[in-house]
């Protein structure tokens, strides 16, 4: 099927944009856009040194640089199109987006209850802005102390207490 290839233009050397035909061969998507391979009418040299009608091929971007011919059917080419995106997993799915790793440390006024410190999850609502990180082991070290509670609306405690705790406690066994 023919289409027309846009040339690059030269004008420092005189040469406005130019059209040309050349064959379709095959079209894909790509996540930019459409690709066409076209094959440009060349020559080229032969060992006898005579020189004969060739084809180059080429993939160019359309619509910069392939216009469709007036007439032309382009329905029987064929066509890539962009693969379907990676599924996402079942857990995934599940789960949802893993909330940020860590936990912190707010530390609760003296004569608020037993309590004199609560260990949250970095994205709870209740935890200080800007407190440091604590890594697993530093929260659980943070956890053993009578006066810090695990607090149970962020998951800090459903996620600590296990470790804390070992896992029979969960399973009843």
């Amino acid at each position: 099927m023919a289409v027309r290839v846009v040339l690059p233009a030269a004008p420092a050397l005189g040469h406005p944009e130019q059209e040309v035909l050349a064959r379709l061969w095959k079209r894909r998507q790509t996540e930019t856009g459409w690709a066409y391979l076209v094959g440009l009418p060349s020559y080229r040299d032969l060992e006898d040194g005579r020189v004969e009608a060739a084809e180059y091929r080429v993939w160019v971007r359309a619509p910069d640089h392939v216009r469709p011919v007036d007439g032309v059917d382009y329905d029987h080419v064929p066509t890539e199109p962009l693969p379907p995106a990676p599924p996402t997993s079942t857990v995934g799915e599940v789960l949802g987006e893993r909330r940020p790793s860590g936990w912190v440390l707010a530390k609760v006024r003296e004569g608020q209850g037993p309590a004199r410190s609560v260990l949250h999850a970095p994205d709870c609502e209740k935890a200080p802005e800007g407190a440091p990180l604590l890594d697993v082991q530093r929260a659980l070290d943070v956890a053993e102390n009578p006066g810090t509670q695990l607090y149970t609306l962020c998951g800090c405690a459903q996620e600590l207490t296990p470790l804390l705790n070992g896992f029979d406690h969960i399973t009843g066994s």
